[in-house]
């Protein structure tokens, strides 16, 4: 934590992360589900101990606990294992709070970008008898339905979304959790449970960067507001006076990184090659695109800045990539590197193949996939191998890329 006052001090943050994130079909628990370069889980923790609170517990799938150590680092936090239903997972958060927590703060992993002082303005406004959600107007028009019949408008006025977290005095919450139990009823969230026991709810405004990561659309939204935070803070890193900035300490040495892919020619479909379209071409197998000169730079790239491979930010784990174009996969691997504190040098690849004849769209697809890369110089080379191994039979394609990044100095 820190030692500087903090509105959440004698509270406990717990944080709901054992969910199976089925909606979000991302082959893994929604909470260690990459976003950016990091996961759902670690941006929702950086929220959490950036409110500085007295303790955080962290409730993960059993099984788990020991895949978050690294997620941890040095911070302090207690890890249980959840239930098989949200209900279930809070109240084995709530059987470890520490002595002194006088107010406890549910939280959704899946809220990563939750400002820390949402947390804050959360916590202070607990009071005996009384738990706090924070929420956000309904902006969009209501109707009341039955079947495809619209019934009847509905007035928003009245109607608020709720956000997490949702906090509530410590002995009231646990109480209430008991009651739920011995009743064997489930509830829609904490504060439904907490109304019924006989407490009273308020809201405070919420944020709109503290949405609920459900949905493909949802993780793509989150990753372009990272995005965009990240290249705000390098303008303004650029932007300040020079005697204002300091440069890393040494020098930003350079790093290499190779990639290679192998695609197999398909019975069907067009040719998708350098980020061209190539008619009259057989498409390549593949997950999206079957780009195998894309896909192979960013394996090169991610390898050269140490941040894995294609197959970890694109694989079939992630379905909003499935038939994405190889410009799509740069674009995205341009801006993770750019998180990461990289900027790319230069790229070269060459893929060997009997077809399709490349020297006439050289020049074409090495813009492509330099505009595809923010810019950064594509030098695509192309050779056959003499009738030997699968690309000398016809069968496919096998591309090899070696890639240039540096450390972007810090300020």
């Amino acid at each position: 934590m820190n030692d500087l006052p903090s509105p959440l001090a004698r509270t406990a943050v717990i944080i709901v992360a054992a969910g199976s994130g089925t909606r979000l079909a991302a082959g893994a628990p929604k909470a260690f589900v990459p976003l950016g370069v990091r996961t759902i889980l670690e941006h929702a923790l950086d929220g959490v101990f950036a409110a500085a609170p007295s303790q955080v517990i962290l409730v993960v799938p059993a099984g788990r606990e020991a895949d978050v150590s690294a997620m941890t680092g040095d911070r302090p936090v207690r890890v249980v294992p959840g239930g098989d239903t949200r209900q279930r997972s809070v109240a084995a958060g709530l059987a470890v709070l520490a002595d002194g927590v006088d107010v406890v703060l549910v939280h959704d992993a899946a809220r990563a970008l939750t400002p820390p002082a949402q947390f804050g303005a959360v916590a202070s406004a607990v009071r005996p008898g009384v738990g706090v959600i924070p929420a956000l107007p309904v902006v969009d028009t209501l109707k009341r339905v039955h079947g495809d019949e619209v019934v009847a408008p509905v007035d928003r006025a009245e109607l608020a979304a709720a956000q997490t977290p949702q906090g509530f005095p410590r002995a009231e919450l646990v109480a209430a959790y008991a009651r739920a139990a011995d009743e064997g009823v489930e509830y829609t969230d904490d504060a439904a449970l907490f109304a019924v026991a006989g407490g009273a709810v308020r809201h405070v405004l919420g944020s709109e960067e503290a949405f609920k990561i459900t949905t493909p659309h949802d993780l793509e939204r989150a990753r372009m507001i990272l995005s965009a935070s990240a290249s705000a803070s390098a303008s303004a890193s650029a932007s300040a006076p020079r005697q204002a900035r300091h440069s890393v300490a040494g020098p930003a040495i350079p790093r290499i990184g190779i990639g290679t892919d192998v695609h197999a020619f398909a019975s069907a479909g067009m040719l998708r090659l350098a980020g061209l379209d190539w008619p009259g071409e057989p498409a390549l197998e593949g997950h999206s695109d079957g780009d195998a000169v894309a896909h192979a730079i960013v394996d090169a790239l991610l390898g050269a800045a140490g941040l894995g491979d294609i197959g970890q930010h694109f694989g079939t784990a992630h379905p909003e990539y499935a038939g994405a174009h190889g410009d799509v996969f740069l674009a995205r691997t341009a801006e993770i590197l750019a998180e990461a504190g990289f900027a790319i040098g230069n790229v070269s690849v060459q893929f060997q193949g009997n077809r399709p004849r490349f020297s006439a769209r050289r020049a074409e697809a090495e813009r492509a996939l330099s505009a595809a890369l923010g810019g950064a110089p594509v030098a695509v080379s192309a050779t056959t191998t003499d009738g030997l191994g699968f690309p000398g039979r016809g069968e496919g394609i096998a591309v090899t890329a070696v890639a240039l990044v540096h450390p972007i100095a810090q300020s």
